[in-house]
């Protein structure tokens, strides 16, 4: 909805928070994160001359960006290969076994070194699906789970 009514950072910069407010609600916590883009919108312009990073280090010291979004502006707004670890790329890649982390930052850096580059910009959007669909927080759906076989969890569940 952001993006529909506002195209630059100049637009977002100028914008009145309310409106900013509405269009963010969905997202929660939209007080807080309208006042955030609107200065982190200046600051590209002040900083970066109006043009979005497309470089992880420089994501990385825009206030209120951290690791995951700075890999989602990287794969959804640049096509630029990164692994944004949300809670459901976290809960997933533990839950069936494919890394053994206690933090996302540790599931990026692990799932980076097993999962072949070309897959990482659709990797996010595969297990969020995947995550919301069959393999949810509370009430995962074990029997309708194309990889339950090779699932920890569910392995560990029929092992009683």
């Amino acid at each position: 909805m952001l993006f529909s009514k506002y195209n630059t950072p100049e637009d977002i910069a100028n914008a009145d928070l309310q409106d900013l407010q509405k269009l963010i609600k969905k997202a929660g916590f939209f007080r807080v994160k309208s006042q955030r883009i609107k200065e982190v919108s200046q600051i590209i312009i002040d900083e970066f001359h109006g043009v979005v990073p497309d470089n992880i280090d420089l994501l990385l010291k825009l206030p209120g960006v951290g690791r995951k979004t700075a890999n989602c502006v990287l794969v959804y707004g640049f096509n630029k290969p990164a692994i944004p670890v949300d809670v459901h790329v976290h809960r997933i890649s533990n839950r069936i076994g494919l890394v053994n982390t206690k933090h996302p930052e540790q599931t990026e850096v692990e799932l980076m070194k097993i999962v072949p580059k070309d897959l990482w910009l659709d990797l996010n959007d595969l297990f969020v699906q995947f995550g919301q669909d069959l393999c949810r927080p509370i009430g995962p759906r074990h029997e309708e789970c194309p990889i339950n076989e090779l699932c920890d969890l569910y392995i560990e569940i029929q092992k009683g």
